[in-house]
Order: structure tokens, then C-alpha cells, then sequence
């Protein structure tokens, strides 16, 4: 971010944003989404300065507290050094008093030679990447603090990825393409694409690069049954039906009643009319499909440490405990959910994190565990120094 001439205004709204971050516990993305909405006068540079100023601050969070001294809540204080260290001049307003440029800086010169300073990140989480993945750890943390970009995916059930470019530009909205990813389209800059026509139509989903690896990944084909085990709100699954072109059908389960809603209208927006959605309320609803699919997706919950630069305040939310627990539900996933395919059939383990106990460590213990029942075909990692979000996919075979 360049520096900028601040403003009381948006300011204060920085500062409120961080205090239902930090104070509330509350998500970056739906505080940003709400603070955005309470002041229609906003044009789009205050949108956007308030959006990447609170994303940053919550990114170097225990960097700006270290070097401006200050304490958890001391929202003011950690901001200053944001700004500071941006290059702004601070105005010479009540709440910036005691905030000194210079010391700032100087301390800045002394702990960045500390990585969990520099990098920001819980001296836990520093020391579990360190020791899962080693040197690569290093490289890894750094691109997790770059922002993540905003990628489109074409829906190609209604438009041309050509058609779409000029349909947005129509829009003035500019857009680069991905010689690896053939249906992503990377957003120049950052803007609200959500009032768009060409959204409202469903020419586009919003889904990182490396996320739409996964959809081809699992080899959809027209004409075939997919099962969505584990499927959100959905992005990998319009990503499949417009692989199989609509023809076939693809039955999308979760245990959140509410995301299969919402995935419900995605679908009719996006003109998917190949998909049947059922929540997860007992054993039986997975029982009922045992080996009826061709293909089954398995993208399941994980710590989301691939997704840091996108989710910023996660690194602040999680817990050791947590990953632990989630590793059992991982595991429990695995061992129950993949009855649903076929023999004959594949099936993708997929996870947003980069910690080998939670991917390739995972897909090796299932195997150990089912006798020559299932054989690895191909696996794949996507790392965010790659340039976007960090994955692990794993594709299975069922052999009987």
C-alpha cells in the first residue's frame, strides 16, 4: 500500500474493525463486510483503504505490538506503527500521541531478525511448521503474509472464458489469465465484483487459482455420479457439474444445513441443474451410497494453513488442540466416507492446509489401514510461494 493521507473517518473505522477482530473474536471477512456496508458515502478508494489497512494490521499484528510496545487492545498504538511503517506521516491527532516514528523504526531493525517476529505468526504455529516442514517452512511463511489475489473462475455452462474477459471489461473491470489454470481469470485490482451483471448472471465464481485445481483433479466426466462429501458452500461442486457439462448427477452432502442452502443458490444462479443436495443428520445418509459413486470428493476440514494470506486472523484463531481434533475428524472422514465409491472408482482427498500430517500422512495411514483396498494414483501439492493458496490433493482408486 502506498502512503496515504488519513482521515478520522475511516480511521475510526479501521480501529472499530480491529477491536470486533481482536476483542470480539469475530471473522476479518464478515467484520469488513459489515463495517463496508454502514456508510454508503464511502467511495471505492475509502472501501479500499479500510479493507487493506484492516487486513494488513490483523496480518502483522504481533510484529506492529512488538515494535510500538503496546498491548493486546491498544488498537491506536498498533496502528501508528502500521502507518509508520508504511512510510505515512502520522497527523498529529490525541490518539497518535506517544507513537514516535523513530523508535518504531528502530525496533522494527532489531526483532526482524527473529523470524515469528518478522513473519508475525504464534511462536506454536512457527514452531509446527518448522518442524513439519522443515527449510521449506521459511519460504512458505513468507508468501502466506503477501494478500492473497481475487480469482474468477469462468462458469463455462453459460459463457467462454474470451466472452467473459470482454464482458467484464465492459464493466471496467481488467483481468489477467493463467496459462496453468485454463478457467481463471486475476483481477488487476481489487474491487466489488458482487454488483457486477456479468455475477449476477453467472458468467463467474469467485474461487482461488490453486482451489480450481481440485475439481479436475478428480476426473469428472458428463454422464457419471459424483458425490460431494463434504461440500460447503460449494465451489468445487458448480466447478464439477460444469466439468460434467450438466449431464450426470453430482449429490453434494454436508452436516451444515445452511452452507447447502446457500450452495442451493450458487447452483441456480450458475444454471447447474445436474445437483442434488442432502445434510449429513446420521450415519445412514452415508450409508445409503455405499459404492454408488464414480467418483467421490473428500475436501475436508483442516487447519486452513494454506489459506493464511486469504485468512489472515486464522493464525490468531488456531490452536494446537484444534488441528489435533481436526486431524481425528480427517481421519474419520476417510475411513467411513469412502465407502460411497465405487469399486473400480476414484476418490480426491483434498485439504487448504500444508502440513504433511494432515495430507500426505493421512492418505498413507488410510492405506496402511485398508488392506489393498484402495491404491494411490497420483498426488499433488500447490504451495501459496506458487503464488496462491496452499493445497494438498491425493487421488485414490478403489479397487474392489
Amino acid at each position: 500500500m502506498k502512503p496515504v493521507r488519513l482521515h478520522r473517518t475511516t480511521t475510526n473505522a479501521v480501529i472499530h474493525a480491529l477491536d470486533q477482530i481482536f476483542g470480539e473474536g469475530r471473522y476479518a471477512d464478515k467484520v469488513i463486510e459489515k463495517t463496508l456496508k454502514q456508510n454508503s458515502k464511502w467511495g471505492a478508494r475509502d472501501r479500499r483503504f479500510i479493507a487493506e489497512t484492516t487486513y494488513d494490521v490483523v496480518r502483522w499484528y504481533l510484529l506492529l505490538r512488538i515494535v510500538a510496545r503496546a498491548k493486546e487492545d491498544e488498537y491506536w498504538k498498533i496502528l501508528g506503527a502500521w502507518f509508520v511503517l508504511n512510510g505515512d506521516v502520522l497527523p498529529p491527532w490525541d490518539e497518535f500521541r506517544g507513537v514516535k516514528a523513530g523508535d518504531i523504526k528502530s525496533r522494527y531493525e532489531e526483532v526482524k531478525q527473529t523470524r515469528r517476529y518478522r513473519e508475525s505468526i504464534p511462536d506454536w504455529l512457527d514452531e509446527l511448521g518448522a518442524r513439519e516442514l522443515g527449510e521449506h517452512w521459511d519460504k512458505e511463511l513468507t508468501a502466506l503474509n503477501e494478500a492473497a489475489s481475487v480469482v474468477l473462475r469462468t462458469n463455462s455452462l453459460k459463457i467462454s472464458k474470451r466472452d467473459l474477459i470482454g464482458a467484464l471489461q465492459e464493466e471496467d473491470v481488467q483481468v489477467y489469465t493463467l496459462d496453468a489454470y485454463p478457467e481463471a481469470l486475476v483481477l488487476e485490482k481489487r474491487q466489488n465484483i458482487f454488483t457486477l451483471d456479468a455475477f449476477k448472471n453467472g458468467y463467474f465464481e469467485v474461487q482461488d487459482a490453486a482451489s480450481q485445481a481440485v475439481a479436475p483433479f478428480l476426473r469428472p466426466e458428463a454422464g457419471m455420479r459424483v458425490v460431494d462429501a463434504c461440500a460447503g458452500a460449494g465451489g468445487k461442486t458448480l466447478h464439477i457439474a460444469s466439468l460434467m457439462k450438466n449431464k450426470g448427477r453430482i449429490i453434494a452432502l454436508d452436516v451444515e444445513s445452511w452452507k447447502l442452502d446457500e450452495l442451493g443458490q450458487r447452483a441456480r444462479r450458475a444454471g447447474v441443474n445436474n445437483l442434488e443436495t442432502r445434510v449429513i443428520d446420521s450415519s445412514k445418509v452415508v450409508k445409503r451410497l455405499e459404492k454408488s459413486a464414480d467418483r467421490l470428493l473428500l475436501d475436508v476440514p483442516c487447519s486452513g494453513t494454506g489459506v493464511l494470506k486469504r485468512n489472515p486472523d486464522a493464525k490468531w484463531k488456531l490452536s494446537s488442540a484444534f488441528i489435533d481434533e481436526v486431524k481425528g475428524t480427517q481421519q474419520r472422514i476417510l475411513s467411513d466416507y469412502s465407502a460411497i465409491v465405487k469399486p473400480g472408482g476414484l476418490m480426491v482427498y483434498s485439504t487448504c492446509s500444508i502440513l504433511p500430517t494432515e495430507n500426505e500422512q493421512q492418505v498413507r495411514n488410510f492405506l496402511d489401514s485398508c488392506e489393498g483396498e484402495f491404491s494411490l494414483v497420483e498426488e499433488k501439492h500447490l504451495w501459496p510461494s506458487d503464488g496462491f493458496d496452499g493445497f494438498y490433493m491425493a487421488l485414490i482408486r478403489r479397487r474392489n
